[in-house]
Parts: C-alpha cells; sequence; structure tokens
C-alpha cells in the first residue's frame, strides 16, 4: 500500500518519508475536512452519481457503524445502531446519557462513522470489502418533530429500540455529514460530499 493505510477515519498512516499530519492549530476544520492523501477529487452535490449510489447501497446493507469520537487528546470508538436520510446529508443515533461516547460528544460535535460491508462477505476475497467514513458534526436533538423524525426512521431500520428511545436517559443525535470517503480494495478512494437539503 502506498502513501496511506485505510484504519482510523481521517487520520491516515503516512509512508515513511511522507509529509506530516498538520495539527489542527494548522488547518480550519470549521467549514470542510482536509482531503485524504491520495484520494481523487470529491464528487459533490448528486444524489444520482454511481458513487452516491454505492455509498447508499452500502448503508443500507448495514445496520451498525463504529463512531468515532475523541476527547482528552484520545480517539474512542463506540458501536451505534444508525439511519441516514434519504439524500444521505445527515445520519441519526441514539446513546445513553450516562455512557462516556455521550460525554465526548457533548464536549467535541467533530465525529466520523465508518460502516463496511465485512459481515455480507464472510470468509471471502477479503479485496471485495467496501467501506465509507463518514466525517461530520453531531448535534444532539431536542425534543419535537425533528427528534419524532429521527426516531421514526431509526425504528424502521431497529424495530426493538423502542423503549430505549423513548427513555428520558437517552439521547437523539443527528450527524450533519461533510462528505464520504469510499475504500475498496483497501486502497482506492474516492469522495462524494451530499447535497445539501433545500
Amino acid at each position: 500500500m502506498n502513501g496511506f493505510t485505510i484504519g482510523d477515519s481521517g487520520n491516515y498512516d503516512r509512508s515513511p518519508g511522507s509529509p506530516r499530519p498538520r495539527g489542527p492549530e494548522e488547518n480550519d476544520l470549521s467549514a470542510i475536512d482536509e482531503p485524504a492523501v491520495g484520494a481523487d477529487p470529491a464528487e459533490a452535490g448528486s444524489g444520482a452519481s454511481p458513487l452516491a449510489s454505492r455509498i447508499r447501497a452500502l448503508v443500507d446493507d448495514s445496520l451498525y457503524a463504529v463512531l468515532c469520537t475523541q476527547g482528552e487528546e484520545q480517539p474512542y470508538g463506540s458501536l451505534v445502531a444508525f439511519a441516514f436520510s434519504d439524500e444521505l446529508s445527515a445520519a441519526a443515533f441514539a446513546t445513553p446519557m450516562t455512557t462516556r461516547k455521550y460525554q465526548l460528544l457533548t464536549a467535541c460535535d467533530r465525529v466520523s462513522m465508518v460502516v463496511d460491508n465485512r459481515a455480507s462477505l464472510g470468509e471471502r476475497d477479503m479485496t471485495r470489502i467496501e467501506a465509507v467514513t463518514v466525517t461530520g458534526r453531531a448535534v444532539q436533538l431536542e425534543s419535537g418533530p425533528e427528534f419524532e423524525r429521527w426516531k421514526r426512521q431509526l425504528l424502521e431500520r431497529h424495530g426493538y429500540l423502542g423503549a430505549f428511545l423513548s427513555a428520558p436517559s437517552t439521547a437523539l443525535f443527528r450527524v450533519d455529514v461533510t462528505r464520504f470517503f469510499h475504500v475498496e480494495r483497501f486502497q482506492e478512494v474516492r469522495q462524494w460530499i451530499p447535497p445539501r437539503p433545500g
């Protein structure tokens, strides 16, 4: 593999001699992520593109994602049940308010989510694995129409979450997606920026 490896959602391992990653003080990531090293230029704004269709199929066929948060100078990963909006511009998940995950989300809203198709492949050829890393910002939803809409979408995919989603100790988060990094054959990386609603 040349230049980077898939593995840690947004931070790529560089080969010896590659430029060092710039620290947060050298980048303003408030508007958009820095593109992945070696990735193709981002396709933007077309929900009907072939890449968008592959991403849609991948997230539709996967029930769980690894949510990547950060805090105390340390990354942290958690499994979450998720749902995406029709245009893939947002996703939602729920978490108890008593968890480390919730504490990290309230301290830093920058997150990524990793979704892959390993479960559908079994022990077949590993080169057929596809994955997407979704980057964006997490927003806790208060009670109201949007909360109820995302709750219904989660229940459509995860019917067993009814009691959990209705519990007063459960927080529901929406992730406003910045971009998708689609990876196949472990080193072919393409980017896609979803269209913005409205």
